[in-house]
């Protein structure tokens, strides 16, 4: 066997969660290596919605406006609900935030807008960053296995260009190799729910075709079309995505799994694609066809040892949501800082347990959430007045209904319409689900204050919040007369530091805490005269502190604690804060007493 290659993190799987944990790893000053066992990133679109946390996390990467240029913008996404392209349709939706009110509730969340951004043009600009940032990137090889020790992990890889074995030594692994994950069925992670739910499956057609004369007129990222045929209550819901506006898209479609995948050649496939637009006299042109299933399932724990997991490898689901390249990359984001200052020195090894701490119940929450949605589908069946399995003539005189001058369809119009608006919950309704999120390990320190938990549905509207374990709010601040985001200050792999004018004290603090502790800890006072100046006000409003009281923030832009007042300037205990948060090997301050009250 080839001599043992040594690296800090060796990461398997070049996804979204992988690649993301690399480049962030590599944007740190950490070795990594990175491997692949296909030959090339995604070779078809798979996820495609790319929203605010996931851009927040590529503004952070300096990689935001790479994204916007090759993603299909916000105004362009929306949803349609017909039988086909040519006819009526039965409703739209204001999808992905695109409604006038949620458009502004979406502004005032994030300086980054949700986009379109296929996964196969998302991983090569991620993949070509890593290695551009110093990641080894090694395509065609393949993870067999590893051991653990105290020191770290050896696993042994296979060149599948020569076939030839060989082992690397790291001090962690990160395990992001999909939902037929070996790392973490090597690991023994636990998993709650199940692989391959329900009766059906679905078939993705990738095709050519120019359809601009049927869908500019409506922008939409996705046509929902009700046909007969395979799938919810033995209706055929197919449904037309574009990824690219409006000549390259991809024909979702189902077959019953009881009779096996299916096996189309490229006439059948285009027949499938044009019965859903509704006409054969547009060119098509048959890209490709994959099969795939809904998964169900997350991980109880995602690590064990010096090995992690995530993404895919931890939670399963369906694409409703549009979750899951989401989650990965915030996944990444969680642990790469983590990594890097236990790997640096400046945190111990105890630092890391709240990875499992914080993104586990994450994985649970979006697992849950996914499958939630399908409930939702069902009703518009009924309000069409479409029985189980239905035939062509059903579907005609359930649109004739449809139509008549009647109490009774009146009745049927006010249900579809109803039944229609909530399918938001699958598309982008989830506001709250992206942007939530609340952590409580040993990486956060209460500050004693009550939790006001959520004014409205924590799983569709955002609540901003800056009590420890919430991620910081975006308030918009100016800075040389332009306009700077509170988010634009924090992340870069270092702590920040966000006070007012009276709080200026608390900037001793923080040198305090970079001589003793070495880690990169950035100073922002906020008021007038200063370099960040609250123009409209806005970060008064949300910091929930007062102007001499502090928010201390991680490299992730969560808040790890934040004191009321400039009290505790002077007496160590932003020190003491930021050993606990780090498990530092010193010692706390004995006359240091947190709050364990969350």
């Amino acid at each position: 066997m080839a001599k043992i290659v040594e690296t800090d993190v060796l990461v398997v799987g070049a996804g979204p969660a992988g690649a993301i944990s690399a480049l962030l790893l590599s944007t740190y000053g950490i070795r990594t290596i990175m491997i692949n066992k296909y030959g090339s990133t995604s070779p078809g679109p798979r996820a495609h919605i790319t929203n605010q946390r996931a851009m927040e996390i590529l503004r952070d990467l300096d990689l935001e406006e790479a994204a916007k240029a090759l993603a299909v913008p916000q105004k362009k996404m929306g949803h349609v609900f017909a039988r086909s392209l040519v006819d009526e349709e039965f409703g739209r939706i204001y999808s992905w935030s695109t409604h006038p009110e949620a458009k502004a509730r979406h502004d005032l969340a994030s300086p980054c807008a949700i986009c379109d951004l296929p996964q196969y043009y998302f991983e090569p600009l991620i993949t070509a960053q890593c290695a551009l940032r110093g990641s080894d990137v090694r395509l065609r090889t393949e993870y067999l296995s590893h051991v653990q020790d105290a020191d770290g992990v050896t696993a042994t890889l296979r060149d599948l260009l020569t076939g030839t074995d060989y082992q690397v030594r790291a001090k962690y692994l990160i395990g992001a190799d999909g939902a037929r994950s070996k790392v973490a069925q090597d690991i023994g992670l636990p998993f709650e729910g199940q692989m391959a739910t329900g009766d059906s499956g679905s078939l993705n057609i990738e095709f050519t075709a120019d359809l601009s004369a049927l869908v500019q007129h409506r922008p939409s990222d996705m046509f929902w079309l009700l046909q007969t045929g395979s799938g919810l209550n033995g209706t055929g819901v197919g449904v037309l995505r574009m990824v690219r506006p409006w000549h390259k898209w991809v024909c979702v479609w189902g077959y019953e799994r009881a009779k096996g995948a299916p096996q189309l050649s490229a006439g059948q496939a285009k027949a499938v694609v044009q019965k859903l637009i509704g006409t054969d006299s547009i060119p098509v042109t048959i890209d490709g066809m994959s099969t795939w299933t809904i998964n169900q399932q997350y991980a109880s724990r995602n690590s064990a040892g010096h090995v992690f997991c995530m993404g895919d490898a931890v939670h399963r689901h369906s694409p409703m949501g549009g979750l899951g390249l989401n989650t990965s990359v915030q996944d990444a984001y969680n642990l790469a800082w983590k990594l890097a200052a236990v790997i640096k020195g400046q945190a111990g090894a105890e630092l890391l347990a709240s990875f499992d701490a914080e993104r586990s119940p994450i994985a649970k929450q979006i697992v849950d959430y996914s499958a939630s949605t399908f409930a939702t589908l069902p009703p518009m069946f009924a309000a069409l007045g479409i029985p189980p399995a239905p035939t062509e003539r059903d579907m005609d005189l359930a649109i004739k209904r449809l139509k008549e001058p009647t109490e009774e369809a009146a009745r049927r119009r006010k249900a579809l319409r109803k039944a229609i608006d909530e399918t938001i919950v699958i598309f982008g309704g989830g506001h709250g689900v992206e942007m939530n999120q609340r952590y409580r390990s040993g990486a956060i320190v209460p500050d004693g204050s009550e939790d006001p938990g959520f004014t409205r549905d924590e799983r569709l509207f955002h609540q901003p919040s800056t009590r420890p374990g919430a991620h910081l709010p975006h308030a918009w601040l100016t800075s040389n007369h332009r306009r700077v985001s509170t988010l634009d200050l924090c992340g870069k792999g270092r702590f920040t530091l966000l006070t007012g004018l009276a709080g200026s004290a608390w900037a001793k603090d923080a040198e305090e805490v970079r001589r003793e502790l070495g880690v990169d800890l950035r100073v922002h006072i906020i008021g007038p005269g200063q370099p960040r100046e609250d123009a409209w006000g806005d970060y008064a409003a949300v910091s929930g502190v007062g102007e001499s009281g502090l928010l201390l923030v991680r490299p992730d832009m969560f808040v790890a604690w934040r004191a009321a007042d400039a009290a505790d300037a002077g007496s160590g205990r932003l020190l003491d804060v930021m050993r606990t948060i780090l498990h530092a090997p010193e010692l706390r301050s004995v006359a240091f007493q947190l709050s364990t009250k969350w």
